[in-house]
């Protein structure tokens, strides 16, 4: 049984409160030059307006929402 060479798998993971949806067709094209996303997941808060522009998105890239909800706002002073 010959052996297949395979390209490797990769999992894409981006935060949405900190990307913009805009680099959604460049980011996908860079990661198919090195394999295939096998794991597309996008993390945020999708209950308020700021990651609206991802919903387009979603669905053309395969990309599967996790919710996570915004129980603080601001940044953590530092320690």
């Amino acid at each position: 049984m010959p052996s297949e060479t395979r390209s490797p798998r990769l999992a894409v993971l981006i935060d949405a409160d900190n990307t913009s949806a805009k680099i959604v067709d460049g980011l996908f094209e860079e990661v198919a030059k090195i394999g295939e996303a096998s794991v597309r997941r996008i993390y945020g808060d999708f209950s308020g307006t700021r990651s609206k522009g991802w919903a387009d998105v979603l669905a053309k890239h395969a990309i599967i929402p996790q919710q996570q909800f915004a129980y603080t706002t601001g940044r953590m002073p530092p320690i």
